[in-house]
């Protein structure tokens, strides 16, 4: 069964974000960084059982080769991940809640 993927605006935000940092870091990183999301959020779409609920119901996947983590929910009725922010893992990961 396939998922469909619902974004907060926060998520959209954080993802803008990741990626301009680090572009100002060094060229073409930040594509890279949104080519991985982009795969880890196909993945989503297709297996989010996969991951472990962490707190709340919100399950994290790890985004391989960058220190972030992708904080979703699974909406079993609609069948829908909505993706509720991207935070580092050296972040609080209840940080996204005080942008709400």
């Amino acid at each position: 069964m396939k998922y469909k993927v619902k974004y907060k605006p926060e998520a959209m935000s954080d993802i803008q974000e990741i990626i301009n940092w680090y572009d100002e870091q060094k060229v073409g990183l930040g594509e890279l960084f949104h080519n991985t999301i982009v795969n880890h959020i196909d993945m989503l779409k297709i297996s989010p059982h996969i991951y472990n609920i962490r707190y709340k119901q919100i399950r994290c996947a790890l985004v391989s080769k960058f220190p972030y983590l992708i904080h979703f929910y699974i909406n079993e009725e609609t069948q829908t991940v909505e993706i509720l922010s991207v935070i580092s893992t050296f972040r609080n990961p209840h940080i996204w809640l005080v942008k709400e």
